[in-house]
């Protein structure tokens, strides 16, 4: 046994070596350059992290959206030992009321902060309510390799063993690490860095709430940010397209599938306006026999339809099976929740219509 463990270390470590640097852990570096310390933004808008209750002891009853970002500095005396942080109160609102026109805001102060040369980073406090899907849209939209990294909490400042804290100062040390740079938007909480393609809210009430199918993208201790994969997909500086070119967004609906539904939801959301309905279908995102009919016409009538998976642990919906995408001319949302397919929908609308190149898009991103 001796002489064979002998004998494949040198093609363990020579295949240790052929490994992309993120499948291997890497050492962290120094948040610092050589003669500074990294300037870092934080753009505040509200959520638990900025929330307060009653008492230490209330957890869960708070009241979101109440705590300025200077305060959120203040609770966190740590942060100027990471980077020079200045903050900015962009909206003070609970995340379930993110909405078109915020994104938007958003969005286009991120490019003008990543067009700062005296910004190195950018951190976004936020509800995690919709957090994942901010974190997908800047993903999209944002042409920069700088690093922008979106923060939250699932207990408010005010409660026992609060975890904002240390999540504020978490981010700020990941947005203000070299290493940060190029792999797209981040989500950091629970000493966790996540890809803001893939992470999901997947527990509301454990701090342990936001995970991703494919696993974290790192990891962060004391301080120090410890990387083990890469993303996949096109993201922000290889993105074609960018938040200074678009003007608005288009509407996109989700229709959510069950047992015994009927196509008046769909019929109503084609009314309103929509220009794409996510079917968050069961399994593979599977359609009804019944439903089908309806989904043909709609699409005959100009609507996007795009079959995505309504499994909250990841879905993955493969073009053409269980329904024939082809002949009815339907898109896949492959690996792509629904509330994150909607977002993808919006953006890939605002460039064309074609169901060739949306569904180029969706393979792509």
């Amino acid at each position: 046994m001796k002489n064979l463990l002998s004998a494949l270390s040198p093609a363990l470590l020579a295949l240790t070596l052929l490994l992309p640097l993120g499948l291997q852990a890497e050492e962290p570096a120094p948040p610092e350059t050589a003669d500074r310390l990294p300037r870092v933004v934080i753009l505040a808008t509200g959520g638990t992290i900025a929330g307060a209750g009653a008492g230490a002891a209330d957890s869960a009853t708070y009241q979101a959206a109440k705590v300025p970002v200077e305060q959120l500095l203040a609770n966190v005396p740590q942060l100027p030992a990471l980077a020079e942080v200045r903050g900015e109160q962009v909206f003070q609102i609970a995340s379930e009321s993110f909405g078109n026109e915020q994104l938007l805001a958003l969005g286009r102060r991120v490019a003008e902060l990543a067009e700062d040369p005296e910004v190195d980073g950018i951190v976004i406090t936020h509800g995690t309510d919709t957090l994942e899907e901010t974190a997908y849209f800047l993903t999209l939209v944002e042409r920069t390799d700088k690093p922008i990294v979106l923060v939250g909490s699932m207990r408010p400042g005010t409660a026992l063993s609060a975890d904002g804290p240390l999540n504020l100062y978490n981010a700020v040390a990941v947005a203000g690490n070299l290493q940060s740079r190029g792999k797209g938007v981040l989500v950091t909480l629970n000493d966790e860095i996540h890809s803001g393609r893939d992470v999901s809210k997947a527990l509301n009430i454990r701090t342990d709430a936001f995970q991703s199918p494919w696993g974290p993208l790192g990891m962060v201790v004391e301080g120090k940010s410890y990387w083990f994969r890469l993303p996949a997909k096109r993201h922000t500086l290889n993105s074609e397209f960018d938040i200074r070119q678009i003007a608005s967004l288009p509407r996109v609906d989700i229709a959510y599938a069950y047992g015994n539904l009927d196509g008046t939801a769909y019929r109503a959301f084609a009314q309103a306006g929509a220009r794409a309905i996510i079917h968050a279908g069961t399994g593979n995102g599977s359609v009804a026999a019944a439903l089908v009919p309806t989904l043909q016409a709609l699409r005959q009538e100009g609507l996007q339809i795009v079959r995505a998976s309504r499994a909250d642990r990841g879905g993955f919906v493969l073009r053409n099976a269980e329904q024939p995408d082809d002949k009815y001319d339907w898109l896949v949302a492959h690996d792509l929740n629904p509330q994150k397919a909607r977002i993808l929908a919006m953006v890939a609308l605002t460039r064309t219509q074609d169901s060739r190149e949306l569904q180029r898009i969706f393979w792509e991103y």
